[in-house]
């Protein structure tokens, strides 16, 4: 058996923890993201019932906070209002934004990786020539770009003048190749070429399935700005019927932001129909975002 000696000192015993305030202060963040999360979904809930209702009854006071049966009435009058061109300008934004989102993934994740991973004559120079074009602003580019389609290209008025000119934007490259120097080692490369990888293998094979959440950031970036590009539709003169985007679609039947005798619940319909597509890419790459904000990067 043994003794402690005499002259050892003993330890003051810890202080009770906190934990009544640590508590509250949990159930108070608990409570302001509780609050956040409802006043975000409360303008999506009332879009939806609203465009169930008539238009009479959605200005009413207080407020109709329920689904109404004039939903299939609402449609009627948006495909009315369009003269039943709204699916069809639906297909416009979503063939416009998908092939935008499409080829702007694939050539600045390509480009991205060139700067990234390979050592060329004047990279660096080129490489800050793509960041000075960041400085200038968009609204400066859409005479010239308007130009360029009407009197070299001769494509005003289709829908190729939407896609075309951002499918290797700054933005894009820039964000590619950051990510891709700080989450890929230059030796995972090296070991796919010893391996008899081909370069474009090796990009399709290696770092695509690495760069799935930087290529979902940059998509859900790229979609959303196509999808609601109203400045871009309206220079380019997107204004027929069969070529027009939902945006352009949308301020036709308002007649205007200051009308107030729009059918709203006809316009509302066409909001529905805006957003639908919007809440379900989120919905499905929302995964990836987060997952590429939390993953840490591959190391040597």
């Amino acid at each position: 058996m043994t003794t402690q000696p005499l002259d050892t000192p003993i330890a003051a015993p810890r202080p009770p923890r906190q934990k009544s305030l640590y508590s509250f202060g949990r159930a108070g963040l608990w409570v302001f993201v509780g609050i956040a999360c409802f006043l975000s979904l409360v303008p999506f809930y009332l879009m939806f019932v609203w465009a169930s209702l008539p238009s009479s009854q959605i200005f009413t006071v207080p407020p109709h906070l329920w689904f109404g049966d004039a939903l299939a009435g609402n449609f009627q009058k948006m495909m009315t209002a369009t003269d039943n061109f709204a699916l069809r300008q639906f297909w416009n934004s979503l063939y416009i934004a998908a092939l935008s989102t499409v080829t702007t993934l694939f050539f600045c994740s390509l480009a991205g990786f060139a700067f990234a991973m390979y050592d060329f004559r004047g990279k660096q120079y080129l490489f800050g020539f793509i960041l000075i074009t960041m400085l200038i602003p968009p609204l400066v580019m859409d005479i010239p770009s308007f130009l360029v389609m009407n009197n070299f290209l001769h494509w005003i008025g289709t829908p190729r003048t939407l896609w075309v000119p951002g499918m290797a934007n700054a933005f894009g490259i820039f964000l590619m190749r950051q990510y891709i120097v700080s989450a890929l080692p230059k030796s995972l490369i090296e070991a796919a070429r010893l391996d008899g990888a081909s370069e474009f293998g090796i990009f399709m094979k290696v770092v695509v399935p690495l760069i799935r959440p930087i290529l979902a950031t940059l998509g859900i970036v790229t979609f959303v700005g196509s999808w609601n590009n109203f400045k871009g539709a309206l220079i380019m003169r997107l204004s027929e019927d069969s070529t027009m985007t939902l945006p352009l679609s949308l301020r036709k039947i308002t007649g205007g932001a200051t009308n107030v005798n729009a059918d709203w619940g006809a316009t509302l319909m066409m909001v529905v129909l805006t957003v639908i597509p919007l809440l379900i890419i989120f919905l499905f790459a929302s995964r990836q975002v987060i997952s590429g904000l939390t993953s840490g990067a591959v190391k040597d």
